[in-house]
């Protein structure tokens, strides 16, 4: 058993080596000078090691509103896209009315359409009510295209919880809403940590409807910042990769402080549903 064991540690070590090995020469040429980034052969370790890159980034006084703009958006659209989604999935998990499991499956259809086909008829809708070159259309779009994923993986876990739990709440003449609120939302950390780490990932990172409504600078997001300091003769490609590495901090905050429940959560949503 031991050399099986030997070998499985391998290929594991190779595969992790071999996915953080970008991020790593991400994390090297945002320490290097221009002259050095396109260098041949490539140098992983940087020499000599500067921070002029984050100087420079950090000095902008574009950055930071662009930072706060990522932030209150991606924040805003987190926390109600779990909320509604928790509401959703615990009406599907808990209650039995006409239609439930066809308005479920019609649901779940918003996980097989993919995102960019929909930046049209998003565009028009934004048109129409007035979200366009606003943040809120941003939060709006964003919370919508998540409630799907969030509300499959949420009932799951709901569907686990005793339903005696619930009947003896109500025994007590706890409400709905107060069985919803104090019994199943604090059972449902591991799957609210999941749906979390998820809905933030996507709005942090999420890049082409940003770019299709907003059209003030003053509005733009980190990701539509960090493209247009590409420019057309020429990348500065340090200066890049130094505000890339800024912009996935917070990613690694929310990634962090969620992922004691994340797996448990995971399995939970994706074995019931």
């Amino acid at each position: 058993m031991k050399p099986v064991r030997h070998l499985r540690l391998i290929i594991l070590a190779l595969g992790a080596l071999l996915m953080v090995t970008p991020f790593l020469y991400m994390v090297s040429t945002s320490l290097k000078a221009q002259q050095y980034v396109l260098r041949l052969p490539p140098q992983f370790i940087p020499d000599p090691v500067t921070l002029s890159n984050y100087e420079r980034i950090l000095l902008r006084s574009d950055f930071g509103l662009y930072f706060l703009n990522s932030l209150i958006v991606a924040v805003s659209a987190t926390t109600i896209s779990v909320l509604l989604s928790a509401m959703m999935a615990y009406g599907f998990a808990r209650y039995r009315f006409p239609g439930r499991e066809w308005l479920f499956r019609l649901l779940l259809l918003g996980l097989m359409i993919p995102a960019i086909m929909l930046i049209v008829p998003q565009f028009l809708l934004a048109k129409y009510f007035g979200l366009i070159d606003s943040l809120l259309g941003l939060v709006v779009f964003y919370v919508a295209g998540s409630l799907a994923l969030n509300t499959f993986l949420l009932r799951g876990f709901f569907e686990a919880i005793p339903p005696e739990l619930d009947e003896a709440m109500r025994i007590d003449g706890a409400s709905d809403w107060t069985r919803f609120w104090r019994l199943a939302l604090p059972l449902a950390r591991p799957a609210l940590a999941t749906a979390t780490i998820f809905t933030f990932l996507a709005t942090w990172d999420e890049f082409a409807w940003a770019l299709a409504i907003i059209t003030s600078p003053e509005k733009q997001t980190l990701p539509i910042a960090i493209a247009l300091l590409q420019g057309p003769k020429g990348t500065q490609w340090g200066l890049v990769f130094a505000a890339s590495i800024l912009a996935i901090m917070p990613v690694i905050f929310v990634f962090l402080s969620f992922q004691r429940h994340f797996v448990q959560g995971l399995t939970s949503g994706a074995v019931k549903g």
